[in-house]
């Protein structure tokens, strides 16, 4: 296995005609990351403005996948990701959507200090990083029937379709681990898995750790704003009406933010 760069992270970034998401989330990583890192862009043949606007950054390294014919976006984003891990030279990977933004200094720093001093630890992450309130939250579990239901009946879970995992919304994880495992992210396809799921499941089973965050503490540092990719490619994916409009409410308020504002202002960022 080749040698690693010790100390370092490479943060993958996968790119699909979202043009002011990469930028803002791109920007967002040279403003608030302090740790030693190096950025790796997958574009999933946009073919349009954001594709162009990547190829201008000197300080990424853009690998175009052109031509793709994937079954779905989900596929499209494991390749991507696996594309990017064949490319990683540094001791952690990090997978990180384009439509999540850092707002913190630290975040990187912070989760490296979860899994630096224990060799087994080959994942730092969370589920989902929910934007809705506290009480939402609360509700929405209260009357949660189908897991109430699946619960007390004791459904069988073979494949892991309920199974908790480390979501690659912005995830950490141990080069070393996932490579001498001889995982992918893409692993789980047959049976219907997302990206990461089976690598998670996989190596847990084994006997790695992983570290599960609060979704509110990764939320201190990260932004995630689900489904974004899909809404504003409305005609390419499959969403509810009523997801599409969430999304677009959570855009229009996040993109009107003082700090993401100054940010999408700030062209030096790009320099």
């Amino acid at each position: 296995m080749p040698q690693l760069h010790k100390g370092k992270a490479t943060i993958c970034i996968v790119n699909y005609k979202t043009l002011d998401f990469t930028r803002l989330c791109l920007r967002s990583i040279r403003k608030f990351t302090t740790y030693p890192y190096e950025i790796i862009v997958v574009d999933n043949d946009s073919r349009d403005e954001s594709l162009e606007y990547l190829k201008s950054l000197s300080w990424i390294k853009l690998l175009e996948r052109k031509n793709t014919n994937d079954p779905s976006g989900g596929y499209a984003h494991s390749y991507a990701l696996d594309l990017a891990f064949e490319n990683c030279s540094t001791e952690y990977f990090v997978s990180m959507h384009s439509d999540t933004f850092i707002k913190k200094q630290g975040w990187l720093t912070k989760m490296v200090s979860y899994i630096d001093n224990d060799p087994n630890v080959f994942s730092v992450g969370t589920g989902k990083i929910e934007l809705t309130p506290l009480w939402r939250e609360i509700l929405k579990k209260t009357f949660d029937f189908k897991t109430f239901k699946r619960k007390l009946l004791q459904v069988p879970d073979p494949v892991g379709k309920y199974r908790y995992y480390n979501r690659t919304i912005c995830c950490l994880y141990r080069t070393a681990i996932i490579r001498k495992e001889n995982l992918d992210f893409t692993t789980g396809r047959e049976i219907g898995l997302t990206a990461g799921k089976k690598l998670h499941f996989d190596l847990a089973d084994k006997g790695y750790s992983f570290v599960k965050l609060c979704p509110k503490k990764l939320g201190e540092y990260v932004i995630h704003l689900a489904h974004a990719t899909q809404a504003i490619n409305a005609s390419e994916f499959t969403l509810r009406k009523k997801t599409v409009n969430k999304c677009e409410r959570f855009i229009k308020k996040i993109m009107s933010d003082g700090v993401v504002k100054s940010i999408l202002e700030d062209n030096s960022l790009d320099k």
